[in-house]
């Protein structure tokens, strides 16, 4: 029977993280490399890619490089994938974390419902959900003859229950009702690839609860009030949940949506 730190181990891993410069897809990465793994960290924003792999490669046991791509184009997305591949030789772990989230800017997004435009429901339906569609398609082969394959989606609580308003008012903040769809969407993927790739390649979803990100007093207090552990996540509680689910620790698990949320949606 193997140790703990034989089944975390990941130091011949290699795996692939979209949105790996936001605030939880670079706490992933970051525990990935820290497990010796090596990391191709996707994202649109070349000037925080390059920052935040220098910033792993100088202090980690793995190794990261960045992949610049635009999610919404999907002949690029299907390239990268393929070039990732081709440079590792080999995948291992698929992370999806890129998203439209509630803060993110974008005319007809995060504003009143009878204001949400279909432009910003399509771009957040083909960032958030469409995406992870057209990477799994590309990472499957890979991830099937790897004999490790795990595929992890991002969803969010938002993709499990709905949204409770009255936590927002008074305050700037929104939660535009193309994310939690999207979201949604994503976890009846995982259902139907966890089936359709198995016995070969795992899939599994993340559902993380608010994360910290200096919101407004208000907010805060209401969401805190809300939450059986009394605090809102922070992107390291995310931490374990992937390292759980793409190492061996989780072998014979897949089909699971892992709910970090703080017991939020335990009422």
């Amino acid at each position: 029977m193997r140790t703990i730190s034989e089944l975390t181990d990941l130091s011949d891993r290699k795996a692939l993280i979209t949105g790996g410069a936001g605030h939880i897809g670079s706490a992933i990465a970051e525990a990935l490399v820290e497990l010796g793994a090596t990391v191709a960290i996707l994202d649109q924003d070349l000037g925080a890619l390059e920052k935040h792999v220098n910033a792993l490669t100088q202090v980690r046991t793995g190794s990261a490089l960045p992949v610049l791509c635009n999610l919404m184009d999907e002949a690029d997305t299907r390239q990268a994938i393929r070039n990732v591949i081709g440079e590792f030789g080999r995948l291992d772990i698929v992370i999806h974390c890129a998203a439209y989230v509630g803060t993110t800017s974008a005319p007809g997004w995060a504003v009143p419902f009878h204001r949400q435009s279909v432009d910003s429901w399509d771009t957040a339906m083909r960032i958030n959900l469409t995406s992870a569609f057209v990477i799994a398609q590309e990472a499957k082969g890979a991830l099937a003859v790897s004999g490790k394959g795990s595929m992890i989606f991002i969803s969010s609580i938002y993709g499990m229950v709905g949204p409770d308003m009255s936590l927002y008012e008074s305050t700037l903040l929104a939660n535009p009702v193309g994310y939690g769809v999207s979201k949604g969407g994503l976890l009846q993927l995982m259902r139907y690839l966890a089936t359709v790739f198995a016995p070969c390649v795992r899939v599994n979803a993340i559902s993380p609860g608010g994360v910290w990100r200096e919101q407004p007093a208000e907010f805060h207090k209401r969401y805190v009030a809300r939450t059986p552990l009394g605090r809102m996540a922070t992107e390291e509680d995310v931490k374990g949940a992937a390292i759980f689910l793409a190492s061996d620790l989780s072998a014979y698990v897949t089909g699971h949506n892992l709910v970090v949320d703080g017991g939020w949606t335990a009422w």
